[in-house]
């Protein structure tokens, strides 16, 4: 998380030690470093959620055999490497292989009781160029609970430490790309690029040339010498979205690269040899291409070592509310706004057939957000098109309001019903109401529960506890 304040960079930044005076005089040093930070104990480090622990720009902690197995648990868990500086003697952890172990750990080997400026300047600049390199790659898992993404996030498990080529398929807006990027994320790989190229997108008299470069001269407006793709991922990995669009000429120079790891770049013989792993896509089915005389068999086969189906979005209903949460969440990380949806509401979008997949449920989102900002949508706010037959809309939807024979009046306000109301429940019901809907809907996440409610997580557990309400 990062800030501009006039030309100085603020930064929020952990610090880990069991030492408070130690801690605090580290703090103080950043400080005048301008950096905010935020010191905590060991003891205190599992009540932060793995959500809270991805806020911060880098994490300085004291050698300390139980946060170093910690993070380290969590790292193998959310595959979102944490930028987590380690306080302690360099050679000794490199003899722990703890680096090794845990790629985004930094050891800055320096006595805890003296703090070298050029030594944390150098190391934050370090970790702020990481950061923007990995904004475009960020890793978001691919969500769900059902059978299906289970076994989908299984797969991706075993995949990704091998070498081998994976073919994903599934139609368009399932989420292809978000796998083939929890692949590369949760890789060997992950330190080198992730270069993604839609086959379908560019005119296959330039495909050639967008994949392995081209030189000067090479043909009529190449003014001058250019990368290809797999050479900007070179040790890394390229996702060839849509191959079942490539054109066959291009499709056996692919399947030229794949066989003999080596390519040239248009307008020059010199080979360039190459270390890329590939990771496909398509929403076609390459069985009938090949068929049709469409597709190379001998090019499928080289690609579908490894396949992963995703099934569409109307085959894993279930998992709809939780996709919902996390595109509202995404919308208002992004600061794009926010809004909410009624059981009710999102019950309906549960029975649609969503024919865009995941895309248009996102897309969906991102409308309601715009249109009824920081507001609650109700079944009778969606689009008529999501609304099936089955579903009979009423024109008031206020459970908490029935309850009490409360009227709505205008201007969002509620008239007192004869002979009064038990004010100090009805204002509690209320509360727990929210709080649940909260929990439900940030998948028991109280960190994220708390923001969605706008207040610390340390209050919404005193109401948790007040009110009696379980996780």
């Amino acid at each position: 998380m990062t800030e501009t304040k006039g030309s100085s960079i603020v930064h929020d930044i952990l610090i880990i030690d069991s030492d408070s005076i130690r801690a605090l005089a580290f703090q103080k040093f950043l400080t005048f470093l301008k950096y905010q930070s935020q010191v905590i104990t060991p003891e205190q480090l599992p009540e932060l959620e793995s959500t809270s622990l991805e806020q911060f720009t880098v994490i300085f902690s004291v050698d300390d055999a139980g946060v170093k197995q910690y993070l380290l648990d969590k790292d193998k868990e959310n595959r979102c490497q944490y930028p987590v500086v380690l306080l302690a003697d360099k050679q000794e952890l490199d003899e722990q292989k703890v680096v090794a172990h845990m790629p985004y750990i930094t050891a800055l080997d320096f006595s805890p009781d003296y703090y070298s400026l050029s030594q944390v300047l150098d190391l934050m600049k370090n970790h702020n160029r990481r950061e923007r390199r990995l904004t475009s790659r960020a890793c978001q898992p691919f969500i769900g609970r059902s059978p299906a993404v289970t076994y989908i996030n299984h797969m991706i498990t075993q995949v990704a430490d091998t070498t081998a080529s994976v073919l994903i398929l599934g139609e368009s807006g399932t989420g292809k790309e978000v796998i083939a990027r929890n692949i590369h994320a949760q890789s060997n790989r992950r330190d080198k690029p992730f270069i993604p190229i839609n086959c379908g997108a560019i005119p296959a008299d330039l495909l050639e040339s967008e994949l392995f470069g081209h030189e000067k001269g090479a043909f009529t407006g190449a003014i001058s010498s250019r990368q290809g793709r797999f050479e900007m991922a070179e040790g890394g990995v390229i996702f060839l979205d849509e191959i079942g669009d490539m054109p066959l000429p291009m499709q056996v120079k692919l399947l030229r690269v794949l066989q003999e790891r080596n390519y040239e770049r248009v307008g020059s013989n010199q080979t360039i040899k190459t270390d890329v792993r590939v990771i496909a896509a398509t929403h076609r089915r390459l069985e009938e291409h090949i068929d049709e005389g469409k597709f190379r068999e001998d090019l499928y086969y080289r690609l579908n070592v490894f396949p992963i189906e995703v099934p569409p979005l109307r085959e894993r209903r279930e998992d709809i509310p939780l996709l919902i949460g996390e595109l509202i969440e995404r919308i208002e990380k992004e600061k794009r706004g926010s809004v909410r949806l009624t059981q009710e509401a999102t019950e309906i979008l549960s029975h649609y057939e969503w024919p865009g997949n995941v895309r248009e449920l996102a897309n969906l989102i991102e409308r309601l957000a715009i249109l009824h900002p920081h507001d609650v949508v109700n079944a009778r706010d969606l689009p008529k098109k999501y609304v099936t037959e089955d579903f009979d809309i009423p024109e008031q939807t206020a459970p908490i309001a029935d309850k009490f024979n409360l009227t709505p009046a205008a201007g969002g306000f509620t008239y007192l019903p004869e002979g009064g109301i038990d004010m100090k429940k009805y204002l509690a019901d209320i509360e727990i109401s929210l709080i649940e809907q909260a929990l439900n809907e940030s998948n028991n996440v109280v960190a994220r529960a708390a923001n969605l409610l706008q207040m610390r997580r340390t209050t919404l557990v005193e109401k948790m506890r007040k009110y009696q309400i379980v996780r």
